[in-house]
């Protein structure tokens, strides 16, 4: 008996399309700004070691520094995605590579978006790389929430929340992703998962990402992602090792 597709959860930045190139230098600029007005003293904003310093810890943390913003500081969630978020001509900042509509359509299975990214931007990045289609649900960070509370990846509770509204194993669930502490979680609650790697060496945080590693000993493949690719267009040649 053909064992049954899987239910694929892909990530959107740095995973479908190259958000080291200028998106993500921009949202760092605009976080770092409204932190240093909210991290300041009122009359005199935060300086940039202190903003720094907060946002990479409460992102380390929480998987998300907007979880840090709003537990420590007293920020509301939309007011902190809005100002992240704002871009002049995000169309503009977008570079992904050709061929991942049909990418998507080769896979065997459901697809699901699940992005720590608030729910305008994503869905005007996948509609502009005209992905939105092969999505049977799209998931952003406002929408992960367990017991009324705030838990974007890499919570544990947000993707066993996930496995149990599919109704599958979570060995029928690949995670598909940029971000090693995410496959971490999705690893130790028995899914499958994929770390994506070509946008990772521009990434404006790798070097905190990496932490005391060299780049080289940074992109080896960790023991939480059953498959390393550089691109996602990799996926259908990989299939036979997802699904042992």
């Amino acid at each position: 008996m053909p064992k049954p597709p899987p239910i694929w959860l892909f990530d959107l930045d740095n995973t479908l399309h190259n958000a080291s190139h200028a998106i993500f230098p921009a949202i760092n600029a605009n976080m770092n700004a409204y932190l240093a007005k909210i991290l300041g003293d009122g009359d005199t904003p935060a300086d940039e070691e202190t903003v720094n310093a907060a946002r990479i810890d409460y992102w380390k943390r929480y998987g998300a520094t907007l979880l840090g913003m709003v537990r420590h500081h007293h920020v509301k969630q939309e007011d902190f995605l809005r100002e992240a978020h704002q871009f002049d001509d995000l169309a503009a900042m977008i570079r992904a590579e050709r061929g991942l509509a049909k990418l998507l359509k080769r896979l065997p299975g459901r697809k699901i978006l699940l992005t720590n990214a608030p729910r305008r931007y994503s869905r005007d990045v996948v509609r502009h790389l005209g992905l939105h289609r092969h999505f049977a649900q799209h998931i952003p960070i406002e929408s992960m929430r367990v017991h009324g509370q705030l838990r974007p990846k890499p919570s544990r509770q947000l993707l066993r929340k996930l496995i149990a509204k599919e109704r599958v194993p979570a060995s029928r669930c690949v995670l598909v992703e940029d971000t090693l502490d995410n496959l971490r979680s999705a690893k130790a609650l028995g899914m499958r998962t994929v770390w994506v790697t070509q946008y990772l060496a521009s990434n404006p945080n790798l070097r905190r990402l990496s932490g005391q590693l060299s780049l080289h000993g940074f992109m080896k493949r960790p023991a939480c992602a059953d498959v390393k690719v550089k691109s996602v267009r990799q996926l259908p040649s990989r299939l036979g090792r997802l699904r042992k």
